[in-house]
């Protein structure tokens, strides 16, 4: 019996077990003898942005001379691609920063038929139950309040709290639970389940009471109760299979930022290799200890440099030290070989940035945008237009990424109008036109 003779659902449901081959899907169904490698997305961000003249290169096209900040990436310039003038549109300093990846304020997600869902939940939503873990939403530390990405964004305009200990990742990603903790777990999403079916009832009989508005805000509450209810059914259907086991060790409390970075990027590596999930976001507090990089101070005052040399000097400490960890990161990705041919890089997107474009300005425009592998025919600097009336919302570049993901054409996600053609923008490096001005 070959996989030419049965197609691989129907063997999978004759043996009486669904989407069990991690890493891989097989095509057979459409008759392809080649093993792929499923799509990944990775959204990292900070919510203080870089400093513009360090990230921007000063050509278009092609990327040959790196601007300080994307020096530590050298080696992978043919890997990833920079986008000047793109953005949300949206203004508000600090307050709209959380509108990085769902281009939404969350005080305005009533008037969105999809609220303010982030990129990353969307992304997570088309994987569907492929994964043990639709997505893994993780910080390296606990933001302040004022500081916070708050990156990730649910249909319902819910906002997922990160997991920021690296132990507690660990765990989720990789522990094998024991048959009481299983037998637990299965208890409460009984539980659970219980309780929602008693809550569609009574909304279903309060349904016919209601005037159109209400039963609007209705079917967006019950639209929340149906989601809650498959992702109990996700996670249930997956207690009794194995954890993978990696080569690394549980990590452990108090080890300091510098060294707590490069562990979360590993352990997304690993969870994105062993197929443990194919969406995963990490934010940067905005509140990092400096005293970790040998500074005194702290990130969001050196943010709000004025031009000072000083701070702009200890600004850049901060900002290189992520850029170097994005590259090891990217390394790693690319040194990860895909069973069927490949790199973990060429199959995963990975997209670096802030919805902050100038802290010291409290500018949400021409936010820092880096796209890496993916398959995208990296290796360019994208100057979109910049003048009023041209400019190309970021949320077009989401779209495009999307479809990159689904394999399949998609709506416009949230502020969208399009999608964007990486390779029409595709071109020789030369010198930024005044219509593109490079941001400043």
């Amino acid at each position: 019996m070959t996989d030419k003779q049965f197609p691989r659902r129907t063997l999978l449901r004759g043996l009486g077990v669904t989407l069990t081959l991690p890493l891989l899907q097989r095509d057979a169904e459409a008759g392809a003898n080649t093993l792929t490698a499923p799509k990944r997305m990775v959204c990292v961000a900070n919510p203080l942005g870089f400093v513009p003249n360090a990230f921007f290169p000063t050509q278009s096209g092609r990327l040959d001379r790196l601007p300080p900040l994307l020096q530590p990436l050298d080696r992978l310039k043919s890997e990833f691609s920079i986008f000047s003038n793109l953005d949300h549109g949206v203004s508000g300093g600090h307050q709209s920063a959380h509108t990085f990846l769902s281009g939404i304020r969350d005080s305005e997600s009533a008037e969105w038929d999809s609220r303010n869902q982030s990129v990353d939940q969307l992304a997570a939503e088309l994987a569907g139950d492929q994964t043990r873990f639709p997505s893994i939403v993780a910080s390296v530390g606990r933001n302040s309040d004022e500081l916070e990405c708050r990156m990730s964004w649910t249909r319902t305009g819910v906002n997922i709290p990160p997991i920021s200990e690296a132990p507690i990742l660990f765990d989720t990603l990789f522990r094998a639970d024991n048959p009481q903790e299983r037998k637990a777990k299965r208890k409460a999403f009984a539980q659970h389940a219980s309780i929602l079916d008693v809550v569609r009832q009574q909304a279903r009989s309060l349904n016919s009471k209601l005037g159109s508005v209400d039963r609007r805000k209705l079917e967006e509450y019950l639209t929340s109760v149906r989601s809650v209810e498959k992702r109990l059914r996700m996670s249930d259907e997956w207690i009794d299979r194995a954890k993978p086991e990696v080569p690394l060790k549980r990590p452990t409390l108090g080890q300091s930022f510098t060294q707590r970075l490069p562990l979360f990027y590993e352990l997304i590596r690993l969870a994105l290799m062993t197929d443990s999930t194919r969406v995963a976001t990490l934010s940067v507090p905005g509140n990092l200890p400096v005293a970790d990089l040998g500074l005194q101070g702290n990130y969001h005052a050196f943010s709000h440099h004025g031009k000072s040399e000083t701070a702009l000097k200890q600004l850049m400490v901060i900002e290189q030290f992520q850029m170097v960890e994005l590259g090891k990161f990217l390394q790693a990705m690319k040194d990860t070989e895909q069973p069927g041919g490949g790199s973990l890089l060429d199959h995963t997107m990975v997209l670096a940035g802030s919805g902050m474009g100038n802290a010291s300005s409290h500018s949400n425009k021409n936010l820092p945008i880096l796209l890496a592998g993916g398959g995208l025919g990296n290796g360019q600097h994208h100057v979109m237009p910049e003048t009023a009336g041209r400019r190309i919302p970021l949320c077009n570049l989401y779209t495009t990424m999307l479809e990159r993901f689904s394999g399949t054409q998609q709506k416009p996600f949230s502020r969208a109008t399009g999608t964007i053609d990486l390779t029409r923008h595709a071109a020789k490096s030369q010198p930024i036109a005044d219509e593109a001005t490079n941001p400043s």
